[in-house]
């Protein structure tokens, strides 16, 4: 017999300590890779990938 298990993400506030992972500058969004993982970005990189990141289905939160 299996059990369903259900995991619950929990949005964790970015931080000053956290950085765009492009250019290292402060990041403001957080976006989680529906496959697992995430990416942060600062706003000007993020502008430029925000199209691709909704095409795959990330969820984004600032």
């Amino acid at each position: 017999m299996t059990e369903n298990a259900t995991t619950t993400m929990i949005a964790v506030p970015l931080s000053n300590a956290d950085r765009c992972d492009r250019c290292g500058a402060a990041a403001k969004i957080r976006a989680t890779l529906a496959g697992g993982g995430e990416l942060l970005f600062c706003r000007h990189h993020y502008n430029g990938h925000e199209a691709p990141l909704a095409e795959a289905g990330a969820r984004i939160s600032e």
